[in-house]
């Protein structure tokens, strides 16, 4: 048995949400069968950590996906060929992109299909693109595999696709994040924060994250602060966001919000486990790892209340309308203020520890996989 996968989000330094779901899930499953040969298609040279077993042939098929019209040449003209020329019994797609013209069985995973509700988020092309192919990959998919039920729904019934088709895998957080003792807190808020309490967002900087009113949000929250708390932001922009810049030199409070890039995940978690609260307030997520990650170091979340971050928090959150800058000023104010309402959300955080795991992504990914292997018997 020979499966194909696509693995071109496998970039060093630099996984994403869905980098991050291909990364974990296939070191699980390469490890766990053995028995199946694996051929990694990369776009771009590649590191070897991300050769994760003896079951892995990397291949490099060019040219790299950078623009909508090199994933059409990528999927459409490319791989085919070489999924014909390698004798695939099946392809896998990570990221959901699948090759129209290839017959080989193919498993994609639709994270979310937020491009099909907020199409202006994206550049010209790029909605263009999504927006053509993906309806289209979803007819195409010999199984979907989704990570949670608001998207395998959103899928369903947006691009008329029988429920029985999708699987939801869900994502998980590492294991790595786990709560710190006070003494590595202190030592982290003094390095990051000055000492000072702070709310923390962690994610790309996309215009359905929602940043805007959560730094507006942050900047109305102030104005009635007396612990002297600051925000904290972990990620980089997707693509450029000038209203975003105008924004953020135009808030008051500026100077108390503290743009940290990309971080390294030992560094991250550390971040992560000191911080008051995970601030997470997108229009649309098909799931929110960072969540799922923030609740495994007993950390609260101030959340969005729509979409699928709702079915991951559960009661370790308190939610509000992410267009409204003053619920989100409103949210912050009570989970800094209101000790028996903090309390009452880091016991709902242990209870819902270990309900995402990476272990349990990739069994049930697997599922998906095995009954395409086994329906082609």
């Amino acid at each position: 048995m020979r499966i194909a996968v696509n693995v071109r989000l496998l970039l060093k330094n630099k996984l994403e949400g869905i980098g991050w779901f291909t990364f974990e899930n296939l070191k699980r499953i390469t490890l766990a069968h053995p028995e199946i040969e694996f051929v990694f298609i990369f776009d771009r040279p590649y590191a070897q950590e991300f050769i994760f077993a003896d079951n892995v042939k990397p291949v490099v098929l060019t040219p790299p996906t950078r623009h909508p019209l090199l994933y059409v040449i990528w999927f459409e003209l490319k791989l085919p060929r070489l999924l014909k020329h390698l004798n695939a019994d099946l392809f896998l797609s990570p990221d959901g992109f699948l090759s129209l013209r290839s017959s080989t069985p193919q498993v994609g995973v639709i994270h979310d299909i937020n491009f099909a509700h907020r199409p202006g988020d994206l550049p010209w092309f790029y909605r263009k693109y999504y927006n053509y192919f993906f309806p289209k990959f979803a007819h195409k998919a010999t199984r979907i595999a989704t990570v949670s039920q608001y998207s395998k729904q959103d899928i369903a019934n947006t691009y008329k696709v029988a429920d029985e088709k999708i699987d939801v895998v869900y994502n998980g957080a590492n294991e790595m994040y786990t709560p710190i003792d006070e003494n590595l807190k202190t030592q982290v808020t003094a390095k990051f924060s000055g000492g000072a309490p702070y709310f923390l967002f962690i994610g790309a900087f996309s215009a359905r994250k929602n940043i805007k009113h959560l730094i507006q949000g942050f900047n109305k929250f102030k104005e009635q602060d007396t612990q002297n708390f600051k925000l904290l932001l972990i990620g980089e922009p997707l693509f450029r966001d000038d209203d975003l810049q105008k924004t953020y030199q135009n808030l008051q409070y500026k100077s108390e919000i503290v743009f940290l890039g990309r971080q390294n995940p030992e560094t991250l978690h550390k971040i992560l486990a000191s911080a008051h609260a995970l601030t997470f307030v997108p229009f649309f997520e098909g799931f929110g790892i960072p969540v799922a990650e923030a609740i495994q170091c007993e950390v609260p979340v101030l959340a969005s209340n729509v979409t699928s971050v709702p079915e991951v928090a559960g009661d370790a959150a308190i939610y509000v309308n992410p267009e409204s800058v003053d619920e989100i000023a409103k949210g912050m104010e009570r989970i800094a203020t209101d000790e028996s309402l903090y309390n009452q959300l880091l016991s709902a955080a242990v209870k819902q520890q270990h309900k995402f795991t990476w272990d349990k992504s990739a069994g049930r990914l697997w599922d998906c996989i095995q009954k395409v292997i086994d329906n082609a018997k």
